[in-house]
This record gives C-alpha cells, sequence and structure tokens, in this order.
C-alpha cells in the first residue's frame, strides 16, 4: 500500500474507566499511545515498546486485547495513511509523558474532548471507546 504509516495503538483504560490520549511534540492532535512498527516486530511488541518508552509502562503483552485493524488519514504526515493495530489495555499505573510526548490526558466516557484529534482516534478509536464503556457488562 502507497503511502502507508502501520503503527500499533492502545486504548489504554484505567481503573476509573477513562482512556489515555497523547500528544506528540510540536504536533496539535491528541492521539492513542503507541508508535510506528518496526521491521520484524509484532505489533504487540511495537505496542509494549511504544508504551514503555513515550509513558514509562510495563504492559504485558498477554494483557492486551487486540480490538482490530483501523485506517484513517495520518494526523501529522498528510497523504499518509494511518493503518492501526489497535489493542485495548488495562491499567492502573501512573503514566509519565517521556520521549516525544508533550501532554497527556485522560478522556472520561462523559467528556466530550474539547482539543483537536487526530482522525483516526476522533472518528474510529473514540466511538468504539464509548461504545465499550456503555455496552453492559
Amino acid at each position: 500500500m502507497p503511502n502507508t504509516i502501520r503503527i500499533a495503538a492502545a486504548l489504554l483504560i484505567d481503573p476509573q474507566g477513562r482512556t489515555l490520549l497523547v500528544r506528540k511534540r510540536g504536533t496539535q492532535a491528541f492521539m492513542q499511545p503507541g508508535g510506528k512498527i518496526d521491521a520484524g516486530e509484532s505489533p504487540v511488541e511495537a505496542l509494549v515498546r511504544e508504551l514503555h518508552e513515550e509513558l514509562g509502562l510495563h504492559v504485558d503483552p498477554t494483557q492486551a486485547v487486540h480490538l482490530g485493524q483501523f485506517s484513517a488519514p495520518a494526523a501529522n504526515e498528510p497523504g499518509f495513511q494511518v493503518q492501526a493495530e489497535l489493542f485495548r489495555v488495562d491499567s492502573a499505573a501512573a503514566v509519565a509523558p517521556a520521549a516525544e510526548i508533550e501532554e497527556v490526558v485522560w478522556l472520561s466516557a462523559e467528556q466530550t474532548p474539547a482539543m483537536q484529534l487526530a482522525p483516526l482516534t476522533r472518528d474510529l478509536i473514540l466511538p468504539l471507546f464509548y461504545q465499550a464503556l456503555s455496552a453492559p457488562r
């Protein structure tokens, strides 16, 4: 596929049922934590590595639930599509923005985000998050 960026992303959910969004340095849009999948790396390996680099989280790969593959226009690379392998990760650990992460925001299902969102986050992932949390358990 031309101009496709393959990433692994986390729908990271805390015990209060909030999800984490991050903003990378020098960019405007908030998105799920995660990042590009390196050559020879599985999506879950990339996820675990990125969550550690970006947020200082130690995630057990067996605890990451694959939610599917989602595509949308890339937020920060015009003309590119981002293809995300999305995983749900439930974590009670504190996050500390590191590497290229400038800002983190916890979003509850009741909140309508006022900040600018990456297309993937806005159109595909947050609707999934709202749906997941409103679903009867």
